[in-house]
């Protein structure tokens, strides 16, 4: 019989199949590919079965592999707990926390944010993913996904960190060429600004207006996947965006830009997303009310009060 006395195996084991790969496995972990490797074939002679198809691009898992790696996560989720409930009796949480959050949220926020969490409890080992994507907390492994936007998993736990609006903006500059639009229709023949946005098919907004809710296509000859880039791009007079309050509040007071068709806009709330109640996990706890501690009151929160019209 197998002695896993060593579960840093196992983990490494569960990451190479959530990435599908031992060179990005080795990336996100800091390792070298060769030594994962090494680690997984010393774990398959373990075992006594083969775990991975291997090819010179990917590997997958083979039937044994996939009742490993279902295993593997059910163990390594109790002793995750194991030390949460251990946690619960320590002065301060500790243990690793995945985080996840979109680009300019991420960036811009949420790191600063876990740059305090992590000066005020030392003992948490915080790891932050930001990217533009639907993310599935379970199969990425995941503890938190800050998002904007529809939570509509109904197997996770939502919890509100900040109410918003995503609303319709351009620059003076754009207004002045092109002239604003009068009504929602209008937009086919403006040129907007598409960024692809994780709750939102692209080319495809949606609003709530006079008459409820709308969808609308539009087309413009700049879009991107970066927020950022979609932004500047609005500040240049390029067209007209859709973007959080939170994130134009600010150009919107300094007149850098001005809202446009204003009875018309879309829930765009920032949620604290987990995959269980907050009372299950110390660490989790701490950090969800930390975050929304941070961003609605602290030095890096968000700014949703919009100028007066």
């Amino acid at each position: 019989m197998a002695d896993l006395s060593n579960l840093s195996d196992l983990r490494l084991f569960v990451e190479v199949i959530r990435h599908g790969n031992f060179v990005r496995t080795a990336t996100e972990l800091g390792m070298s590919p060769s030594y994962v490797s090494k680690r997984i074939g010393l774990l398959e002679a373990e075992l006594g079965v083969r775990l991975l198809h291997r090819t010179s691009r990917q590997v997958s898992a083979t039937p044994q592999g996939e009742k490993t790696y279902e295993w593997a996560r059910g163990i390594l989720d109790r002793v995750r707990q194991m030390q949460d409930a251990l946690a619960e009796d320590a002065s301060e949480p500790r243990g690793s926390l995945r985080v996840s959050s979109s680009f300019r949220l991420g960036r811009n926020h949420v790191a600063p944010a876990i740059s305090l969490l992590a000066k005020r409890y030392p003992r948490l080992d915080v790891s932050l993913t930001v990217l533009d994507r639907p993310v599935d907390l379970l199969s990425e492994g995941l503890d938190i996904d800050i998002r904007i936007g529809q939570v509509p998993e109904p197997h996770l736990v939502a919890h509100r960190i900040l109410q918003s609006h995503r609303i319709l903006c351009a620059a003076p500059s754009y207004i002045e060429r092109h002239g604003a639009p009068a009504q929602l229709s209008d937009l086919a023949r403006h040129s907007c600004l598409v960024f692809r946005e994780r709750d939102q098919p692209f080319g495809t907004w949606r609003l709530t207006g006079p008459r409820g809710l709308e969808s609308v296509k539009v087309t413009g000859t700049l879009s991107s996947n970066n927020n950022d880039i979609i932004r500047q791009w609005a500040l240049d007079g390029h067209g007209i965006v859709r973007l959080a309050e939170w994130d134009c509040a600010k150009s919107l007071c300094a007149g850098e830009l001005v809202q446009v068709l204003p009875a018309y806009r879309w829930p765009a709330d920032i949620w604290a997303v987990t995959t269980g109640r907050l009372s299950e996990s110390a660490k989790v706890r701490v950090c969800v009310n930390f975050l929304r501690e941070q961003l609605t009151s602290g030095p890096y929160a968000l700014w949703p009060t919009l100028p007066a019209r």
